[in-house]
């Protein structure tokens, strides 16, 4: 052949053909290789048609191209946003400028069919028209009529005898649905949830000593009108068996003493094989710790069916040891990798220790720059001897902006403008401000903080603000302004816990005005209307809880202090804290809290009081209005006023569960609560007698703009000046 000469191209390049076809200019031409030339073309999918004629020494290609899809488009579609839907489509190659190809379609179809089962939404249909239009182009557009939901109507358990089917039914997420199903969606079919259902089944029953449980089929049955769905599950128990003896197998780097003290499994009680789990777990991390990160550890069973008990044999097998020798992070897109590489506590070119890289994984996640944080470990090729660590994140917003004005006669037209940033710019540093300028209540806050001031991880957080209080924006009534700034640093001693030390200069001015309370007029006549304190401070934090936002376990202790040394107050204050929550059941937690805060004065002069504590309502006695608990002094006056008061305390007992019908959402929980607390002037003993106590239920949301609790009270102790408040809201804080 002499030449080869194209037809009917639009807007595929020549190039493209001549470089797929098997022939060149100079070949000999032949019906094989005409065919071949032909599938090649074919299968670049880019055209309908293609012939190909041989005519004087010249090949002449004939192609008729697909139509472009110019644009998709989707009607009828509630259920899913239009991008998602796009998204989906895109997976499977159809999107705007692809080549259209009408089994692209057909599979288009059943993509979006399958997104509407995976909602439960059996009955959806999706039509699809196609519109021509200039160019060799179309239009897709998908009508979806979705239909409604189809619900779980009947979930069975049949052949099991040990435990009960309401029992075994309470362990599922899915259910046949409740008030709460709206919310919670327990009530619609998912295949993934079925299969976590299957296996959570499977575990309740292999903790419990049924070693050959198992599960022989499960059905799933849809009503003709698309719109019930019953489960069954057929289950066979088998014998329950108990552990008689646990013997070590294999190569223990002789520290056979160490791992023995490691074993969970318990002798003379059914076998769990969560307990087998967190043995061979425990044993391959400390294999870990001596640089064995590839030790196989295996549980094995020996069953003995005339007695039902089991022998359980733990072989060990370390492998060889590694060394890491490179760190990588993937997924930070806006976050830098110093951010990240700075909370490792393995390094590169040591050697692999299991228990620093577990410490490092934690120390990354508790940041609270990702939702998610993972780390993979892979060997490198060639050196048997070396490992590559990666640590993936994915990255969630850390800011969050407030703006608010409101109008009314108690304090007039007000502006309120709140900004914070955990981790401006993706250094790891936090922003954070705070205005208000309503008459009552006149606000400007500045904070900063960087959590890695020095190289060794010392934080340091700056702050300054500026606050002026008149509460009765309507006379010529007096005002408190103060005015201050602080630094303070935080020392990690472990990685649980942290030293804060710190400073800050504080100037407070009384204006004087009328309806001036006598307190704050006996500290004028003692200090005068304008005082200053160098406040130095100092606390202790220890976190170990499994979750900041829904712990289930663990425990928070804190500890502060302030000391002023300079300026004309003189004083010390201090708080501790403590929470600690128990798992009572799956489901249910239960938690506690104490908290004990005193100050006094450390000269001749009386206590401030501009630095009293102050309880009442959420975060101490909830059913009592905000700070209104009053001490024994204060309700000896004709009218009792809450000043607050140098001594507090605080106790607070919860029970948290899902809400009925609410599955095992802890996202959604109702609680029952006891509170207890009391203030205490300088003069006065603490005495649990005088505390004030409440009693009510409520109900806890983490919603997308963060944790909401909603209490309703009822006081069970309470003195006849105090003021009630049934209902109370609150973001942010657990107790």
């Amino acid at each position: 052949m002499r030449d080869i000469r194209v037809e009917g191209l639009q807007r595929v390049e020549a190039g493209t053909i001549f470089a797929s076809m098997p022939v060149k200019v100079g070949d000999t031409y032949s019906d094989e290789k005409a065919a071949a030339s032909i599938r090649a073309l074919f299968g670049l999918g880019l055209f309908k048609d293609v012939r190909i004629e041989a005519n004087s020494g010249v090949l002449v290609v004939i192609v008729e191209e697909r139509p472009t899809i110019a644009d998709v488009d989707f009607s009828g579609s509630k259920e899913f946003d239009k991008e998602v839907l796009k998204k989906a489509l895109r997976d499977i190659g159809l999107a705007d400028g692809r080549p259209f190809d009408k089994a692209l379609v057909d599979r288009a179809e059943q993509e979006l069919k399958r997104q509407y089962i995976n909602r439960s939404m059996y009955a959806a249909e999706v039509v699809t028209t196609v519109t021509p239009i200039e160019r060799n182009r179309v239009n897709l557009s998908f009508a979806v009529v979705e239909g409604d939901t189809a619900k779980i109507s009947d979930i069975r358990i049949v052949g099991n005898k040990a435990f009960s089917e309401s029992t075994l039914r309470g362990l599922f997420d899915q259910d046949t649905g409740g008030w709460l199903s709206w919310y919670t969606k327990s009530n619609r079919y998912s295949r993934t949830k079925m299969n976590a259902d299957i296996e959570t089944l499977r575990s309740y029953y292999l903790a419990r000593g049924y070693l050959e449980f198992k599960v022989d089929s499960s059905q799933v049955a849809i009503s003709p009108n698309k719109q019930d769905i019953s489960i069954t599950i057929n289950v066979t128990e088998g014998e329950r068996f108990v552990v008689s003896k646990i013997k070590l197998a294999g190569n223990y780097l002789g520290k056979e003493e160490e791992f023995q003290s490691l074993i969970a499994i318990q002798a003379g009680e059914a076998y769990n094989a969560d307990q087998v789990a967190q043995t061979t777990k425990a044993f391959t991390d400390y294999f870990g710790n001596f640089g064995f990160a590839f030790a196989r550890v295996e549980a094995v069973p020996e069953i003995d069916r005339s007695t039902n008990r089991v022998e359980v044999t733990l072989r060990a097998d370390p492998s060889r040891r590694v060394y890491v020798r490179r760190i990588n992070v993937a997924g930070n897109d806006r976050t830098r990798d110093e951010v990240i590489r700075r909370e490792f506590r393995q390094l590169e070119a040591a050697w692999y220790d299991g228990e620093k890289i577990r410490q490092s994984r934690n120390r990354v996640d508790r940041l609270g720059y990702f939702k998610e944080v993972s780390l993979e470990t892979q060997e490198v090729a060639g050196s048997p001897d070396q490992v590559d660590l990666t640590v993936t994140v994915a990255e969630k917003p850390t800011g969050s902006l407030s703006l608010g004005a409101g109008l009314s006669s108690g304090e007039g037209f007000g502006f309120t403008f709140g900004f914070k940033q955990d981790n401006a710019f993706g250094s790891g540093n936090s922003l954070g401000m705070e205005v208000n300028t309503s008459k009552v209540n006149r606000t400007i806050v500045f904070n900063t903080t960087n959590p890695y001031f020095t190289e060794d991880g010392v934080s340091r957080t700056i702050d300054l603000y500026q606050r002026n209080s008149k509460p009765y924006v309507d006379l010529d009534s007096y005002s408190i302004e103060t005015t201050g700034a602080s630094m303070r640093f935080g020392i990690p001693f472990t990685d649980t816990d942290t030293v804060y030390v710190g400073g800050g200069v504080d100037r407070t001015t009384v204006v004087p005005g009328t309806l001036l309370p006598t307190v704050y007029k006996e500290f004028t006549d003692e200090f005068g209307f304008t005082t200053n304190a160098v406040p130095l401070t100092i606390g202790w934090a220890r976190d170990t809880r499994d979750s900041a936002m829904v712990p289930s376990v663990g425990k928070v202790m804190r500890t502060s202090g302030e000391w002023s040394v300079g300026g004309e107050l003189r004083y010390a204050r201090g708080t501790a804290q403590y929470q600690q929550f128990f798992p009572v059941s799956k489901k249910v937690t239960a938690a506690f809290n104490a908290e004990l805060s005193l100050g006094a004065s450390t000269a001749s002069t009386s206590y401030p009081v501009f630095k009293n504590f102050y309880s009442g309502g959420l975060g101490s006695v909830r059913g009592f209005e905000q700070g209104s608990l009053t001490t024994g002094a204060q309700r000896l006056q004709a009218i009792p006023t809450a000043t607050g008061g140098s001594r507090k305390i605080t106790f607070n007992a919860e029970l948290l569960s899902p809400l009925p019908g609410g599955g095992n959402d802890r996202t959604l929980r109702m609680y029952g609560f006891v509170d207890a607390g009391g203030i205490y002037g300088a003069d006065e003993a603490i005495q649990l007698g005088d505390m004030r106590s409440s009693f009510g239920v409520g109900i806890s949301w983490i919603s997308p703009v963060g944790p909401l609790r909603l209490a309703f009270a009822r006081p069970i102790k309470q003195f006849d000046s105090d003021k009630i408040q049934s209902m109370q809201f609150q973001i942010g804080t657990t107790f």
